[in-house]
């Protein structure tokens, strides 16, 4: 049991740390953000080296898990879960719970704080997936979800399979970033802005930054198979993340609400299309998702209120038929450079 009781508490114990004092949401900074490389003080690129903890139910995890797939780097780097339900443990954790024995089989630890306070005693923010854990250090030694998946990309191509795609391609990166960077602000957060917003005028600022955000995409989408052209890219990983979770969970439980994704023609064949690639619709899990949104206690570890699991919606839409193929010059989804 993790012992540290102050963990994500604030002076007002009925409110986040997170929450500012106008009622908005200001998402905490990642504590571990050394990047992998070959320089010094880099962390060092080893296959069976590090292992990615994660959470089904988290689009920030799933994103790192999709690329991980998509590059090959599954035997390389070990894939630790734990559960969408957080434990009611006086703070904001996750836990082991899916695994026997209620630990994880390679880390041996019950709960994702242990790891966390093991690398740093001092640490008193949330601990978040995902987290890279260096299994010989026995340390937490990354957690910096919006710089992950590049690491992947990059750093990792070494250990990446032959038909890897190249989701970051270097003439396109300056643009990625730009995008990636709105999308966070705007969608990807944009979505918890609303949710976790403590005053009404903190909650329609951030839901209209969304929707506006969301029609402008809509509109970008009219024309490109995906947001860079006939070619999935990183940007495209990181709007999925978002956009799978947000009929089943983000219309009703963050009070986004204006439209449904399958209201909106583009997006909604869009976010179908990638579902049904590979790495994609195999990594999501809806009833994961509906657990952690629908019942689980979220950044706030004083929520008490019964909670209710929503029956539906109907899954079988995700597999009709897109017709996003209509828009591409090209037979693949992927562009890649083959080794």
């Amino acid at each position: 049991m993790v012992k540290n009781n102050q963990i994500n508490k604030s002076k007002d114990s009925n409110k986040p740390e997170e929450i500012e004092s106008d009622g908005s949401f200001k998402r905490q900074k990642n504590r571990f953000s050394t990047p992998f490389g070959d320089e010094p003080g880099q962390l060092p690129v080893e296959a069976g080296r590090y292992r990615l903890l994660w959470s089904a139910a988290c689009p920030w995890a799933h994103r790192s898990v999709i690329v991980r797939k998509l590059l090959g780097l599954e035997e390389a780097i070990s894939l630790g879960t734990v559960s969408p339900i957080r434990p009611k443990i006086g703070h904001v954790d996750w836990q082991f719970s899916l695994d026997n024995k209620g630990e994880d089989p390679v880390l041996g630890i019950r709960y994702l704080t242990e790891i966390y306070t093991k690398t740093d005693p001092d640490y008193n923010g949330r601990p978040t997936v995902p987290v890279m854990v260096d299994i010989k250090e026995q340390k937490a030694v990354n957690n910096d979800y919006f710089t992950l998946t590049n690491y992947f990309e990059t750093s990792w191509s070494k250990l990446h399979s032959q038909s890897a795609p190249n989701l970051y391609p270097e003439d396109l990166r300056e643009e990625i970033d730009a995008i990636n960077d709105v999308i966070f602000h705007d969608v990807n957060n944009g979505v918890y802005k609303c949710g976790f917003a403590a005053s009404q005028a903190a909650y329609e600022l951030a839901f209209d930054q969304l929707f506006n955000r969301l029609d402008e995409l809509e509109n970008r989408l009219s024309t490109k198979r995906f947001l860079f052209g006939d070619f999935i890219t990183d940007a495209d990983v990181r709007f999925y993340t978002t956009l799978v979770r947000f009929d089943i969970a983000y219309y009703n439980a963050f009070n986004t609400n204006r439209n449904l994704i399958r209201e909106f023609p583009n997006l909604w064949g869009y976010v179908r299309d990638l579902y049904q690639t590979p790495g994609f619709g195999d990594t999501t899990d809806f009833e994961a998702i509906k657990l952690h949104y629908h019942l689980s206690i979220t950044i706030n570890p004083n929520e008490k209120n019964d909670k209710i699991l929503p029956k539906g919606p109907d899954l079988s839409v995700w597999d009709l038929p897109h017709n996003r193929h209509m828009l591409s010059n090209s037979e693949e989804k992927f562009l890649t450079n083959e080794k």
